[in-house]
């Protein structure tokens, strides 16, 4: 049987926020208008570089950007509140399994989340980990779901062995130095920012271990009447999300400034930075295959698929291949290099000592500044609590 935690945690919610549900309705529209959705995540910048910089209307496309909530994302697409984004696959391979509707079609970036134990602990193996207390921003999250692909392949039973504890992401470090928790999953730029600070040690890094380092974590997902009806949009759409992502590598510090300037999350255009600069985004269409067919693979070893669910038909229903989307078309993609728009691996770690500097503020402040909107879940800190000194936030969302 699937992990009961698991499947309540990914399955929060069958309705849609007013903000996605505004047009909702067919998603056979057979014309260039294409509504493509996003949260206000980091990891969302190709979403923003595409409409910015009109990689959309350079495929004859008039895209509206659709606003949604973290917890009905799923069923949004679903539903068609809108008709395309890109998204982490283990969030979506699981409802796929129950008839969700909707198709991958290529990859945007690869991972970004890391499992973490204080330094001051024993724990040096994810073996370790069982019996231990781990700290997450949000049940359902990511970083949750990662930890649960992880734990499971190594035997560890997310939903009996681990006790969970939530906590804003920027207090996940406060969490281990108080003793409240043996270890955390996080996402960047939170990993990296714990490393540097000297409290916790990587247990499981989906930058650098095997099978997640080349994986993808987020794909271009569409809704699947939408897709059916619609390839050649599809294909369009697709496309121009891929150049954006080629952008977004190309110029991460104009990527991470121009999110924050446009008020897409609110964070700082250093904190974004690091973020971006952390993450590959290297668009591709075999991998991202490929990635499903792992992902599955190791979801159904973990106990978060179906014991009798064939991995490989599934993966095969859920990724779907569109004209003129493919690595050769990928290999003649240009895009435009902005000078001073690169982070090299030297400025990376100043940019880090920097922000771990500059961070004085409030815990308050400190949570506006780190937690991205996929914590919906209760926190055990008071996430109301008043800020005291709110100059460290960028841009209201």
């Amino acid at each position: 049987m699937p992990s009961k935690l698991f499947l309540v945690a990914i399955s929060l919610s069958l309705l849609v926020v007013a903000s996605c549900n505004k047009k909702s309705g067919s998603t056979i529209r057979n014309s260039n208008k294409v509504r493509v959705g996003y949260i206000g995540l980091t990891c969302e910048a190709p979403i923003y570089a595409a409409y910015e910089k009109g990689f959309f209307k350079e495929e004859g496309l008039e895209p509206e950007l659709v606003k949604c909530g973290w917890s009905t994302y799923k069923d949004a697409l679903a539903l068609g509140s809108y008709d395309i984004t890109h998204h982490l696959v283990m969030y979506f391979l699981k409802p796929i399994e129950q008839g969700l509707d909707v198709r991958f079609l290529a990859g945007i970036h690869r991972g970004c989340l890391r499992v973490q134990a204080g330094v001051k602990t024993n724990i040096h193996t994810i073996e370790d980990l069982k019996g231990k207390r781990i700290g997450v921003p949000g049940m359902g999250t990511p970083p949750f779901v990662f930890a649960n692909r992880v734990f499971g392949v190594h035997g560890i039973d997310a939903g009996k062995d681990v006790t969970w504890k939530v906590y804003p992401a920027g207090e996940l470090g406060l969490a281990i130095d108080k003793g409240e928790v043996d270890a955390v999953a996080n996402a960047e730029p939170i990993g990296s920012l714990l490393i540097a600070e000297g409290k916790v040690r990587n247990i499981a890094d989906q930058i650098m271990d095997a099978p997640y380092k080349d994986e993808y974590c987020c794909e271009v997902i569409a809704n699947g009447k939408w897709v059916d009806a619609n390839p050649d949009t599809a294909a369009k759409a697709t496309r121009a999300l891929l150049k954006g992502a080629k952008w977004v590598e190309t110029n991460p510090r104009a990527a991470a400034v121009m999110a924050v300037e446009k008020k897409y999350l609110a964070s700082t255009p250093e904190l974004n930075t690091v973020a971006l600069a952390r993450l590959r985004y290297i668009p591709s269409v075999q991998l991202a295959e490929e990635s499903v067919h792992s992902a599955g693979r190791e979801m159904k070893v973990a106990k978060m698929l179906s014991s009798e669910t064939d991995t490989e038909a599934l993966a095969k229903r859920a990724f779907m291949h569109l004209p003129g989307v493919t690595d050769e078309w990928i290999k003649t993609l240009e895009v435009e290099k902005i000078a001073g728009a690169q982070v090299s691996p030297d400025e990376d770690i100043r940019l880090i000592a920097a922000l771990i500097q500059k961070d004085s503020g409030d815990s308050c402040c400190r949570r506006k500044m780190f937690d991205q909107p996929d914590q919906d879940a209760p926190n055990l800190a008071d996430p109301d609590a008043p800020c005291l000194e709110k100059n460290t936030v960028a841009a209201e969302q």
